[in-house]
Protein backbone atom coordinates (compact mmCIF):
# COMPACT_ATOMS: atom_id res chain seq x y z
CA UNK A 1 0.00 0.00 0.00
CA UNK A 2 1.55 3.38 -1.20
CA UNK A 3 2.08 5.58 2.26
CA UNK A 4 -0.75 8.06 1.04
CA UNK A 5 -2.80 5.56 1.09
CA UNK A 6 -2.28 4.20 4.15
CA UNK A 7 -2.24 8.06 6.19
CA UNK A 8 -5.42 8.21 4.35
CA UNK A 9 -7.21 5.33 5.32
CA UNK A 10 -5.80 5.62 8.99
CA UNK A 11 -6.94 9.35 9.57
CA UNK A 12 -10.39 8.30 8.18
CA UNK A 13 -10.48 5.12 11.06
CA UNK A 14 -8.73 7.63 13.68
CA UNK A 15 -11.79 10.39 12.77
CA UNK A 16 -14.52 7.81 12.75
CA UNK A 17 -13.33 6.40 16.22
CA UNK A 18 -12.65 9.24 18.00
CA UNK A 19 -15.69 11.17 16.59
CA UNK A 20 -18.12 8.86 15.16
CA UNK A 21 -18.60 11.09 12.32
CA UNK A 22 -18.93 8.83 9.90
CA UNK A 23 -16.09 10.34 7.19
CA UNK A 24 -15.70 8.45 4.37
CA UNK A 25 -13.25 10.48 2.66
CA UNK A 26 -9.99 12.68 3.77
CA UNK A 27 -7.77 15.24 1.37
CA UNK A 28 -4.08 15.62 1.97
CA UNK A 29 -2.08 18.01 0.08
CA UNK A 30 1.39 18.40 -0.56
CA UNK A 31 2.87 20.57 2.43
CA UNK A 32 4.25 24.00 1.38
CA UNK A 33 7.81 24.65 1.15
CA UNK A 34 8.36 26.83 3.97
CA UNK A 35 6.71 24.86 6.55
CA UNK A 36 8.38 21.15 7.81
CA UNK A 37 6.37 18.03 6.66
CA UNK A 38 5.52 16.33 3.28
CA UNK A 39 1.63 16.19 3.70
CA UNK A 40 -0.99 18.66 5.16
CA UNK A 41 -4.75 18.12 6.37
CA UNK A 42 -6.66 20.70 6.40
CA UNK A 43 -8.66 19.68 9.59
CA UNK A 44 -11.18 22.83 9.94
CA UNK A 45 -14.25 20.50 8.74
CA UNK A 46 -13.61 18.04 12.02
CA UNK A 47 -14.01 20.64 14.33
CA UNK A 48 -17.80 20.43 14.45
CA UNK A 49 -17.30 16.86 15.38
CA UNK A 50 -14.51 17.09 17.60
CA UNK A 51 -15.93 20.10 19.75
CA UNK A 52 -12.23 21.52 20.05
CA UNK A 53 -10.56 24.09 18.44
CA UNK A 54 -8.55 23.73 14.91
CA UNK A 55 -5.02 23.79 16.88
CA UNK A 56 -6.38 20.74 19.36
CA UNK A 57 -7.97 18.62 17.15
CA UNK A 58 -4.49 18.81 14.42
CA UNK A 59 -2.52 18.05 17.37
CA UNK A 60 -4.77 15.01 18.65
CA UNK A 61 -4.98 13.94 15.23
CA UNK A 62 -1.02 14.22 15.07
CA UNK A 63 -0.32 12.56 18.09
CA UNK A 64 -2.77 9.64 16.95
CA UNK A 65 -1.27 9.45 13.46
CA UNK A 66 2.27 8.70 15.10
CA UNK A 67 1.27 6.44 17.59
CA UNK A 68 -0.48 4.21 14.40
CA UNK A 69 2.20 4.59 11.77
CA UNK A 70 5.97 4.12 12.11
CA UNK A 71 6.73 5.89 9.21
CA UNK A 72 5.17 9.13 10.96
CA UNK A 73 8.19 10.71 12.54
CA UNK A 74 6.17 14.16 14.03
CA UNK A 75 4.19 16.58 12.69
CA UNK A 76 3.80 20.47 13.15
CA UNK A 77 0.36 22.64 13.65
CA UNK A 78 -0.37 25.83 11.95
CA UNK A 79 -3.34 27.44 12.74
CA UNK A 80 -6.21 24.68 11.70
CA UNK A 81 -3.52 23.21 8.97
CA UNK A 82 -2.12 19.21 9.89
CA UNK A 83 1.45 19.12 8.45
CA UNK A 84 2.69 15.70 8.80
CA UNK A 85 6.40 14.33 8.68
CA UNK A 86 7.65 10.88 7.23
CA UNK A 87 11.15 9.73 8.45
CA UNK A 88 13.97 9.24 6.54
CA UNK A 89 14.62 5.71 6.82
CA UNK A 90 10.94 5.79 5.11
CA UNK A 91 11.97 7.54 1.70
CA UNK A 92 15.39 5.74 1.93
CA UNK A 93 13.87 2.79 1.50
CA UNK A 94 11.62 3.94 -0.85
CA UNK A 95 14.63 4.96 -2.72
CA UNK A 96 16.07 1.74 -2.59
CA UNK A 97 13.36 -0.26 -3.57
CA UNK A 98 11.80 2.16 -6.66
CA UNK A 99 14.02 4.46 -8.21
CA UNK A 100 17.09 2.17 -8.62
CA UNK A 101 14.75 0.34 -11.33
CA UNK A 102 15.33 1.07 -14.90
CA UNK A 103 13.30 3.36 -16.28
CA UNK A 104 12.06 4.67 -13.11
CA UNK A 105 8.59 6.27 -13.47
CA UNK A 106 7.99 5.04 -17.01
CA UNK A 107 5.07 2.40 -17.52
CA UNK A 108 6.18 -0.05 -20.23
CA UNK A 109 2.98 -0.89 -23.03
CA UNK A 110 2.16 -4.28 -22.88
CA UNK A 111 -0.59 -6.69 -25.61
CA UNK A 112 -2.87 -5.51 -23.54
CA UNK A 113 -1.98 -2.06 -23.31
CA UNK A 114 -4.35 0.75 -24.68
CA UNK A 115 -3.69 1.94 -27.54
CA UNK A 116 -4.59 6.15 -28.41
CA UNK A 117 -4.17 8.24 -31.38
CA UNK A 118 -2.81 11.96 -31.55
CA UNK A 119 -2.98 13.79 -34.29
CA UNK A 120 -0.73 16.98 -34.78
CA UNK A 121 1.32 19.40 -37.57
CA UNK A 122 -1.51 19.14 -40.07
CA UNK A 123 0.11 21.43 -42.76
CA UNK A 124 -1.23 23.09 -45.74
CA UNK A 125 1.14 22.49 -48.90
CA UNK A 126 1.25 26.02 -50.19
CA UNK A 127 3.34 27.20 -47.77
CA UNK A 128 6.76 25.82 -45.06
CA UNK A 129 6.04 25.27 -41.44
CA UNK A 130 6.18 28.43 -39.13
CA UNK A 131 6.47 29.49 -35.54
CA UNK A 132 2.72 28.40 -35.15
CA UNK A 133 3.56 25.15 -36.66
CA UNK A 134 6.47 24.36 -34.13
CA UNK A 135 4.47 24.48 -31.02
CA UNK A 136 1.77 22.34 -32.42
CA UNK A 137 4.56 19.86 -33.33
CA UNK A 138 6.06 19.95 -30.11
CA UNK A 139 2.87 20.08 -28.11
CA UNK A 140 1.73 17.21 -30.18
CA UNK A 141 4.94 14.90 -30.27
CA UNK A 142 5.42 15.64 -26.51
CA UNK A 143 1.78 14.44 -25.12
CA UNK A 144 2.58 11.04 -27.52
CA UNK A 145 5.88 10.19 -25.67
CA UNK A 146 4.18 11.38 -22.45
CA UNK A 147 1.16 8.85 -23.21
CA UNK A 148 4.09 6.04 -24.11
CA UNK A 149 5.60 6.85 -20.59
CA UNK A 150 2.35 6.52 -19.16
CA UNK A 151 2.05 2.89 -20.81
CA UNK A 152 -0.20 3.72 -23.64
CA UNK A 153 -0.01 2.64 -26.94
CA UNK A 154 0.18 5.75 -29.72
CA UNK A 155 -0.59 6.11 -32.65
CA UNK A 156 1.00 9.88 -34.09
CA UNK A 157 -0.57 10.75 -37.09
CA UNK A 158 -1.10 14.29 -39.75
CA UNK A 159 -3.88 15.36 -41.83
CA UNK A 160 -2.22 17.08 -44.85
CA UNK A 161 -4.13 19.51 -46.37
CA UNK A 162 -3.05 18.90 -50.13
CA UNK A 163 -6.17 20.39 -51.80
CA UNK A 164 -8.23 22.77 -52.45
CA UNK A 165 -8.08 26.56 -54.18
CA UNK A 166 -4.96 27.19 -51.64
CA UNK A 167 -2.61 25.13 -53.49
CA UNK A 168 -3.85 26.00 -56.67
CA UNK A 169 -3.24 29.87 -56.36
CA UNK A 170 0.81 28.34 -55.77
CA UNK A 171 0.23 26.06 -58.64
CA UNK A 172 -1.02 28.78 -60.84
CA UNK A 173 1.71 31.54 -59.75
CA UNK A 174 4.44 28.45 -60.68
CA UNK A 175 3.04 28.09 -64.36
CA UNK A 176 2.16 32.04 -64.71
CA UNK A 177 5.81 33.54 -63.03
CA UNK A 178 7.98 29.93 -62.60
CA UNK A 179 9.68 30.39 -65.91
CA UNK A 180 10.27 26.11 -64.73
CA UNK A 181 11.65 26.65 -61.51
CA UNK A 182 12.33 23.53 -58.88
CA UNK A 183 13.86 23.02 -55.92
CA UNK A 184 16.99 21.73 -57.53
CA UNK A 185 17.76 24.53 -60.09
CA UNK A 186 16.92 26.76 -57.29
CA UNK A 187 18.44 25.57 -54.28
CA UNK A 188 15.86 26.22 -52.50
CA UNK A 189 13.82 23.46 -50.46
CA UNK A 190 10.62 22.53 -51.87
CA UNK A 191 8.10 23.71 -49.41
CA UNK A 192 9.76 27.37 -49.78
CA UNK A 193 9.49 27.59 -53.40
CA UNK A 194 5.96 26.72 -53.40
CA UNK A 195 5.16 29.22 -50.49
CA UNK A 196 7.30 31.47 -53.03
CA UNK A 197 4.48 31.46 -55.54
CA UNK A 198 1.67 31.20 -53.01
CA UNK A 199 2.89 35.27 -51.95
CA UNK A 200 3.60 35.92 -55.60
CA UNK A 201 -0.32 34.84 -56.46
CA UNK A 202 -1.19 37.44 -53.44
CA UNK A 203 0.68 40.25 -54.86
CA UNK A 204 -0.76 39.68 -58.32
CA UNK A 205 -3.98 39.43 -56.73
CA UNK A 206 -4.11 42.47 -54.93
CA UNK A 207 -2.35 44.29 -58.03
CA UNK A 208 -5.61 43.12 -60.42
CA UNK A 209 -8.00 43.81 -58.22
CA UNK A 210 -6.73 47.77 -57.46
CA UNK A 211 -6.47 47.84 -61.13
CA UNK A 212 -10.02 46.97 -61.38
CA UNK A 213 -11.36 49.31 -58.60
CA UNK A 214 -9.58 52.17 -60.29
CA UNK A 215 -11.74 51.06 -63.78
CA UNK A 216 -14.81 51.64 -61.38
CA UNK A 217 -15.59 47.98 -60.00
CA UNK A 218 -16.60 47.61 -56.98
CA UNK A 219 -14.46 45.88 -54.32
CA UNK A 220 -16.39 42.89 -53.48
CA UNK A 221 -17.07 41.92 -57.43
CA UNK A 222 -13.07 42.59 -58.15
CA UNK A 223 -12.10 40.55 -55.73
CA UNK A 224 -14.21 37.48 -57.67
CA UNK A 225 -13.55 39.06 -61.01
CA UNK A 226 -9.55 39.24 -60.84
CA UNK A 227 -8.00 37.72 -63.50
CA UNK A 228 -5.66 34.96 -61.18
CA UNK A 229 -8.40 33.95 -58.90
CA UNK A 230 -10.64 32.76 -62.01
CA UNK A 231 -7.61 30.96 -63.09
CA UNK A 232 -7.24 29.63 -59.57
CA UNK A 233 -11.02 28.32 -59.35
CA UNK A 234 -10.49 27.10 -62.95
CA UNK A 235 -7.21 24.81 -61.90
CA UNK A 236 -9.19 23.38 -58.98
CA UNK A 237 -12.43 22.46 -61.09
CA UNK A 238 -9.83 20.84 -63.35
CA UNK A 239 -8.08 18.71 -60.03
CA UNK A 240 -11.82 17.94 -59.16
CA UNK A 241 -12.59 16.69 -63.11
CA UNK A 242 -9.14 14.31 -63.36
CA UNK A 243 -7.23 16.43 -65.39
CA UNK A 244 -3.90 14.53 -66.29
CA UNK A 245 -1.60 17.60 -66.75
CA UNK A 246 -3.36 19.73 -63.97
CA UNK A 247 -2.81 16.39 -61.78
CA UNK A 248 0.41 15.93 -62.76
CA UNK A 249 1.73 19.26 -61.53
CA UNK A 250 -0.49 19.04 -58.19
CA UNK A 251 1.35 15.97 -57.32
CA UNK A 252 4.90 17.29 -58.96
CA UNK A 253 4.32 20.59 -56.24
CA UNK A 254 3.14 18.53 -53.47
CA UNK A 255 6.35 16.45 -53.45
CA UNK A 256 8.62 18.97 -53.51
CA UNK A 257 6.57 20.18 -50.19
CA UNK A 258 6.19 16.91 -48.52
CA UNK A 259 10.20 16.49 -49.18
CA UNK A 260 10.70 20.21 -47.35
CA UNK A 261 8.27 19.22 -44.55
CA UNK A 262 10.34 16.27 -43.83
CA UNK A 263 13.59 18.13 -43.69
CA UNK A 264 12.14 20.23 -40.79
CA UNK A 265 10.34 17.62 -39.39
CA UNK A 266 13.90 16.05 -38.94
CA UNK A 267 15.22 19.11 -37.65
CA UNK A 268 12.59 19.32 -34.98
CA UNK A 269 12.93 15.67 -34.35
CA UNK A 270 9.49 14.78 -34.55
CA UNK A 271 7.91 11.66 -36.24
CA UNK A 272 4.18 10.08 -37.56
CA UNK A 273 3.08 6.72 -37.57
CA UNK A 274 0.67 7.51 -40.53
CA UNK A 275 -0.17 10.42 -43.09
CA UNK A 276 -3.69 10.91 -43.91
CA UNK A 277 -4.36 13.48 -46.87
CA UNK A 278 -7.45 15.23 -47.25
CA UNK A 279 -7.11 14.64 -51.33
CA UNK A 280 -8.26 11.06 -50.09
CA UNK A 281 -10.26 11.89 -47.06
CA UNK A 282 -12.69 14.81 -48.42
CA UNK A 283 -14.69 11.93 -50.32
CA UNK A 284 -15.58 10.41 -46.79
CA UNK A 285 -18.28 11.39 -44.31
CA UNK A 286 -21.19 12.26 -47.38
CA UNK A 287 -22.35 8.26 -46.52
CA UNK A 288 -22.15 8.66 -43.01
CA UNK A 289 -24.44 12.02 -43.25
CA UNK A 290 -26.79 10.19 -45.63
CA UNK A 291 -27.36 7.64 -42.79
CA UNK A 292 -27.17 10.22 -40.04
CA UNK A 293 -29.69 12.11 -42.39
CA UNK A 294 -31.99 8.47 -42.61
CA UNK A 295 -31.92 8.23 -38.86
CA UNK A 296 -33.00 12.23 -38.12
CA UNK A 297 -29.93 13.50 -36.85
CA UNK A 298 -30.05 15.95 -39.84
CA UNK A 299 -32.39 17.38 -42.25
CA UNK A 300 -33.03 18.34 -45.35
CA UNK A 301 -33.75 22.23 -46.38
CA UNK A 302 -35.40 23.29 -49.57
CA UNK A 303 -32.41 23.82 -51.26
CA UNK A 304 -31.49 19.72 -50.85
CA UNK A 305 -28.81 21.30 -48.55
CA UNK A 306 -27.97 19.15 -45.18
CA UNK A 307 -27.90 20.68 -42.00
CA UNK A 308 -27.51 19.72 -38.10
CA UNK A 309 -29.80 21.56 -35.32
CA UNK A 310 -28.01 21.62 -32.46
CA UNK A 311 -29.31 25.00 -30.60
CA UNK A 312 -30.85 22.80 -28.44
CA UNK A 313 -27.39 22.11 -27.34
CA UNK A 314 -26.31 25.21 -26.53
CA UNK A 315 -24.53 25.80 -30.37
CA UNK A 316 -26.31 26.39 -33.84
CA UNK A 317 -27.39 24.78 -36.83
CA UNK A 318 -24.55 23.49 -38.98
CA UNK A 319 -24.22 23.08 -42.75
CA UNK A 320 -22.99 19.49 -43.45
CA UNK A 321 -23.58 18.94 -46.92
CA UNK A 322 -24.00 21.47 -49.86
CA UNK A 323 -26.94 21.68 -51.76
CA UNK A 324 -24.37 20.43 -54.70
CA UNK A 325 -24.24 17.22 -53.11
CA UNK A 326 -20.60 18.35 -52.09
CA UNK A 327 -18.87 18.12 -48.82
CA UNK A 328 -17.50 20.93 -46.31
CA UNK A 329 -14.63 20.56 -43.80
CA UNK A 330 -17.23 19.47 -40.97
CA UNK A 331 -18.29 16.63 -43.26
CA UNK A 332 -14.69 15.25 -44.08
CA UNK A 333 -14.07 15.65 -40.31
CA UNK A 334 -16.82 12.87 -39.59
CA UNK A 335 -15.82 10.97 -41.74
CA UNK A 336 -11.88 10.59 -41.18
CA UNK A 337 -12.56 10.52 -37.95
CA UNK A 338 -14.97 7.31 -38.05
CA UNK A 339 -12.32 6.09 -40.53
CA UNK A 340 -9.64 6.36 -38.07
CA UNK A 341 -11.57 4.34 -35.59
CA UNK A 342 -11.57 1.50 -38.12
CA UNK A 343 -7.95 1.43 -39.51
CA UNK A 344 -6.70 1.54 -35.94
CA UNK A 345 -7.98 -0.10 -32.32
CA UNK A 346 -7.83 2.98 -30.40
CA UNK A 347 -10.01 3.86 -27.56
CA UNK A 348 -9.16 7.76 -27.52
CA UNK A 349 -8.14 10.57 -30.44
CA UNK A 350 -6.30 13.75 -29.41
CA UNK A 351 -6.64 17.03 -31.94
CA UNK A 352 -3.50 19.15 -31.79
CA UNK A 353 -5.23 22.54 -33.06
CA UNK A 354 -5.21 25.76 -32.48
CA UNK A 355 -7.63 27.87 -29.92
CA UNK A 356 -9.79 29.08 -32.96
CA UNK A 357 -10.99 26.12 -33.74
CA UNK A 358 -13.13 25.28 -30.22
CA UNK A 359 -16.05 25.86 -31.74
CA UNK A 360 -15.10 23.71 -34.69
CA UNK A 361 -14.37 20.48 -32.56
CA UNK A 362 -17.26 21.03 -30.11
CA UNK A 363 -19.32 20.58 -32.83
CA UNK A 364 -17.85 17.92 -34.54
CA UNK A 365 -17.59 15.63 -31.09
CA UNK A 366 -21.48 16.10 -30.21
CA UNK A 367 -22.05 15.30 -33.93
CA UNK A 368 -20.40 12.10 -33.54
CA UNK A 369 -22.02 11.46 -30.56
CA UNK A 370 -25.41 12.13 -31.85
CA UNK A 371 -24.62 9.73 -34.95
CA UNK A 372 -24.27 7.01 -32.32
CA UNK A 373 -20.42 6.41 -31.64
CA UNK A 374 -19.76 5.40 -28.53
CA UNK A 375 -15.98 6.23 -28.54
CA UNK A 376 -17.40 10.40 -29.56
CA UNK A 377 -16.66 11.06 -25.56
CA UNK A 378 -13.60 9.95 -25.95
CA UNK A 379 -12.44 12.84 -28.60
CA UNK A 380 -10.57 15.79 -27.22
CA UNK A 381 -9.49 19.00 -28.21
CA UNK A 382 -6.01 19.98 -26.87
CA UNK A 383 -6.34 23.77 -27.85
CA UNK A 384 -3.81 25.67 -27.80
CA UNK A 385 -3.15 29.66 -27.43
CA UNK A 386 -1.28 31.25 -30.17
CA UNK A 387 2.33 32.43 -29.85
CA UNK A 388 3.71 35.67 -30.50
CA UNK A 389 7.08 37.43 -30.94
CA UNK A 390 9.04 40.57 -29.93
CA UNK A 391 8.18 42.04 -33.26
CA UNK A 392 4.72 41.40 -33.70
CA UNK A 393 1.98 38.84 -35.02
CA UNK A 394 2.72 36.96 -38.42
CA UNK A 395 1.04 36.76 -41.73
CA UNK A 396 1.24 34.30 -44.30
CA UNK A 397 -0.18 35.51 -47.66
CA UNK A 398 2.47 38.40 -47.24
CA UNK A 399 5.65 36.55 -46.62
CA UNK A 400 5.73 37.90 -43.13
CA UNK A 401 5.76 34.77 -41.28
CA UNK A 402 8.23 33.50 -38.89
CA UNK A 403 9.42 30.49 -40.63
CA UNK A 404 10.22 27.09 -38.66
CA UNK A 405 13.69 26.19 -40.50
CA UNK A 406 15.15 30.33 -39.86
CA UNK A 407 13.86 29.87 -36.48
CA UNK A 408 15.35 26.51 -35.59
CA UNK A 409 18.46 28.33 -37.37
CA UNK A 410 18.62 31.13 -35.15
CA UNK A 411 18.20 29.22 -32.11
CA UNK A 412 21.30 27.12 -32.88
CA UNK A 413 23.32 30.17 -33.97
CA UNK A 414 22.44 31.63 -30.63
CA UNK A 415 23.44 28.86 -28.69
CA UNK A 416 27.06 29.08 -30.43
CA UNK A 417 27.17 32.56 -29.43
CA UNK A 418 26.58 32.37 -26.09
CA UNK A 419 28.00 29.31 -25.07
CA UNK A 420 31.49 30.85 -27.15
CA UNK A 421 30.91 33.89 -24.96
CA UNK A 422 30.30 32.19 -21.83
CA UNK A 423 33.41 29.68 -22.34
CA UNK A 424 30.81 26.66 -21.63
CA UNK A 425 32.48 24.49 -24.16
CA UNK A 426 35.64 25.13 -24.10
CA UNK A 427 37.71 22.11 -24.84
CA UNK A 428 35.60 20.11 -26.93
CA UNK A 429 36.20 19.27 -30.57
CA UNK A 430 34.51 21.32 -33.77
CA UNK A 431 32.57 18.42 -34.38
CA UNK A 432 31.46 17.92 -30.92
CA UNK A 433 30.69 21.48 -30.61
CA UNK A 434 28.65 21.75 -33.38
CA UNK A 435 26.29 18.74 -32.15
CA UNK A 436 25.67 20.54 -28.49
CA UNK A 437 25.06 23.78 -30.79
CA UNK A 438 21.89 21.94 -32.00
CA UNK A 439 21.41 20.04 -28.85
CA UNK A 440 21.23 23.77 -26.72
CA UNK A 441 19.40 25.43 -29.40
CA UNK A 442 16.76 23.14 -30.06
CA UNK A 443 16.60 21.99 -26.42
CA UNK A 444 16.36 26.10 -25.88
CA UNK A 445 13.24 25.98 -27.78
CA UNK A 446 11.71 23.26 -26.84
CA UNK A 447 11.94 23.30 -23.13
CA UNK A 448 10.54 27.09 -23.85
CA UNK A 449 7.65 26.31 -25.79
CA UNK A 450 6.58 23.11 -23.97
CA UNK A 451 7.02 24.81 -20.29
CA UNK A 452 4.30 27.26 -21.05
CA UNK A 453 0.10 25.70 -20.43
CA UNK A 454 -0.75 24.68 -23.69
CA UNK A 455 -4.05 26.53 -23.49
CA UNK A 456 -2.12 29.88 -22.73
CA UNK A 457 -0.96 32.34 -25.12
CA UNK A 458 2.67 33.01 -25.06
CA UNK A 459 5.09 35.23 -26.11
CA UNK A 460 8.76 33.80 -27.35
CA UNK A 461 11.96 35.12 -27.20
CA UNK A 462 14.76 33.53 -28.73
CA UNK A 463 17.71 34.79 -26.56
CA UNK A 464 15.83 34.26 -23.62
CA UNK A 465 15.40 30.95 -24.42
CA UNK A 466 19.06 29.63 -24.08
CA UNK A 467 19.90 31.50 -20.60
CA UNK A 468 21.92 29.18 -18.79
CA UNK A 469 20.43 30.13 -15.32
CA UNK A 470 16.74 29.75 -14.88
CA UNK A 471 13.28 27.79 -15.91
CA UNK A 472 15.45 26.88 -19.17
CA UNK A 473 16.18 23.97 -21.70
CA UNK A 474 20.09 25.22 -21.37
CA UNK A 475 20.00 24.86 -17.68
CA UNK A 476 18.58 22.01 -17.52
CA UNK A 477 20.89 20.12 -19.87
CA UNK A 478 23.57 21.48 -18.10
CA UNK A 479 23.14 20.15 -14.55
CA UNK A 480 22.13 16.35 -16.74
CA UNK A 481 26.13 17.14 -18.18
CA UNK A 482 27.20 17.94 -14.45
CA UNK A 483 26.04 14.94 -13.17
CA UNK A 484 26.99 12.79 -16.06
CA UNK A 485 30.80 13.65 -15.26
CA UNK A 486 30.59 13.65 -11.42
CA UNK A 487 29.33 9.38 -12.30
CA UNK A 488 32.25 8.98 -15.05
CA UNK A 489 34.98 10.12 -12.29
CA UNK A 490 33.17 8.36 -9.35
CA UNK A 491 32.36 5.43 -11.60
CA UNK A 492 33.76 2.67 -8.87
CA UNK A 493 31.65 3.77 -6.22
CA UNK A 494 28.76 2.78 -7.95
CA UNK A 495 29.31 -0.63 -7.34
CA UNK A 496 29.50 -0.04 -3.91
CA UNK A 497 26.57 -1.86 -1.63
CA UNK A 498 24.51 1.22 0.37
CA UNK A 499 22.35 -1.00 2.12
CA UNK A 500 22.23 0.56 5.53
CA UNK A 501 23.08 4.27 5.01
CA UNK A 502 20.10 6.55 5.59
CA UNK A 503 19.38 9.85 3.85
CA UNK A 504 19.92 13.48 5.65
CA UNK A 505 17.84 15.70 5.34
CA UNK A 506 19.33 17.48 2.41
CA UNK A 507 19.54 14.10 0.35
CA UNK A 508 15.86 13.41 1.74
CA UNK A 509 14.61 16.90 0.30
CA UNK A 510 15.95 15.37 -3.49
CA UNK A 511 14.31 11.70 -2.96
CA UNK A 512 10.65 13.36 -2.07
CA UNK A 513 10.59 15.67 -5.00
CA UNK A 514 11.96 12.25 -7.20
CA UNK A 515 8.97 10.42 -5.64
CA UNK A 516 6.49 12.75 -7.42
CA UNK A 517 7.89 11.53 -11.03
CA UNK A 518 5.86 8.58 -11.86
CA UNK A 519 2.28 10.61 -10.20
CA UNK A 520 3.60 13.40 -12.58
CA UNK A 521 4.17 11.46 -15.79
CA UNK A 522 0.39 10.22 -15.12
CA UNK A 523 -1.09 13.61 -14.34
CA UNK A 524 0.55 14.97 -17.68
CA UNK A 525 -0.61 12.35 -19.70
CA UNK A 526 -4.33 12.70 -17.94
CA UNK A 527 -4.29 16.23 -19.05
CA UNK A 528 -2.45 16.10 -21.66
CA UNK A 529 -0.07 19.03 -20.28
CA UNK A 530 3.68 18.73 -21.17
CA UNK A 531 4.16 21.82 -19.05
CA UNK A 532 3.61 19.49 -15.66
CA UNK A 533 6.58 17.31 -16.93
CA UNK A 534 8.76 20.51 -18.12
CA UNK A 535 8.24 22.12 -14.54
CA UNK A 536 8.66 19.17 -12.69
CA UNK A 537 12.32 18.77 -13.62
CA UNK A 538 13.27 22.27 -13.40
CA UNK A 539 11.50 21.47 -9.85
CA UNK A 540 13.81 18.68 -9.61
CA UNK A 541 17.05 20.36 -10.63
CA UNK A 542 16.91 23.32 -8.37
CA UNK A 543 16.61 20.43 -5.55
CA UNK A 544 19.67 18.67 -6.88
CA UNK A 545 21.41 22.12 -7.15
CA UNK A 546 20.41 23.25 -3.55
CA UNK A 547 21.63 19.58 -2.70
CA UNK A 548 24.62 19.93 -4.37
CA UNK A 549 26.16 23.16 -3.82
CA UNK A 550 25.82 22.21 0.18
CA UNK A 551 27.26 18.87 0.15
CA UNK A 552 30.29 17.31 -1.53
CA UNK A 553 30.19 14.04 -3.06
CA UNK A 554 32.90 12.93 -4.49
CA UNK A 555 34.82 14.57 -1.64
CA UNK A 556 32.02 13.69 1.25
CA UNK A 557 34.67 11.45 3.42
CA UNK A 558 33.45 7.51 3.93
CA UNK A 559 33.05 5.57 1.07
CA UNK A 560 29.40 4.43 1.30
CA UNK A 561 28.68 8.14 1.64
CA UNK A 562 29.93 8.85 -1.66
CA UNK A 563 28.32 5.93 -3.13
CA UNK A 564 24.67 6.50 -1.71
CA UNK A 565 25.23 10.66 -3.15
CA UNK A 566 26.74 9.48 -6.46
CA UNK A 567 23.33 7.05 -6.73
CA UNK A 568 21.34 9.55 -5.88
CA UNK A 569 22.80 12.20 -8.44
CA UNK A 570 22.69 9.21 -11.10
CA UNK A 571 18.74 8.88 -10.00
CA UNK A 572 18.44 12.42 -10.60
CA UNK A 573 20.27 12.68 -13.94
CA UNK A 574 18.19 9.59 -15.24
CA UNK A 575 14.63 11.08 -14.07
CA UNK A 576 16.08 14.33 -15.89
CA UNK A 577 17.06 12.05 -19.42
CA UNK A 578 13.34 10.76 -19.12
CA UNK A 579 11.22 13.64 -18.33
CA UNK A 580 13.16 15.56 -21.09
CA UNK A 581 12.95 12.83 -23.40
CA UNK A 582 9.31 12.88 -22.90
CA UNK A 583 9.41 16.42 -24.23
CA UNK A 584 11.88 15.35 -27.30
CA UNK A 585 15.00 17.17 -25.85
CA UNK A 586 18.27 15.61 -25.72
CA UNK A 587 19.86 15.65 -22.84
CA UNK A 588 23.65 16.23 -23.25
CA UNK A 589 26.68 13.96 -21.38
CA UNK A 590 29.63 16.88 -21.54
CA UNK A 591 28.93 20.47 -21.84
Amino acid sequence: MKLIDKLTSKTIEILNNQYQCGIEKVDFQETRKEFAGQFTLVVFPFVRFSKKSPEDTAHQLGDLLCEAIEEVKGFNVVKGFLNIEISNSYWTDLFNSTMLEDQYGVVPATEASEMVMVEYSSPNTNKPLHLGHIRNNLLGYSVSKIKEAAGKKVVKVQIINDRGIHICKSMYAWQAFGNGETPESTGLKGDKLVGKYYVEFDKTYKAEIEELVSKGMEKKQAEKEAPSMLAAQEMLRKWEAGDEEVVSLWKTMNNWVYAGFDQTYKTLGVTFDKNYYESETYILGKNDVEAGLAKGVFYKKDDGSVWIDLTADGLDEKLVLRADGTSVYMTQDIGTAIQRFKDFTISELTYVVGNEQDYHFKVLFLILEKLGYSWASNLHHLSYGMVDLPTGKMKSREGTVVDADDLMEEMVETSKSISEELGKLDGHSEEEKQKLYHTIGMGALKYFMLKVDPKKRMMFNPEESIDFNGNTGPFIQYTHARISSLERKGSEYLAIDTQGYEFSDDETAVVITLSKFPEVIQSAAENQSPAIVANYIYDLVKEYNGFYQNNSILNAGDDITIAARLKLSKVVRETINTGMGTLGIESPERM
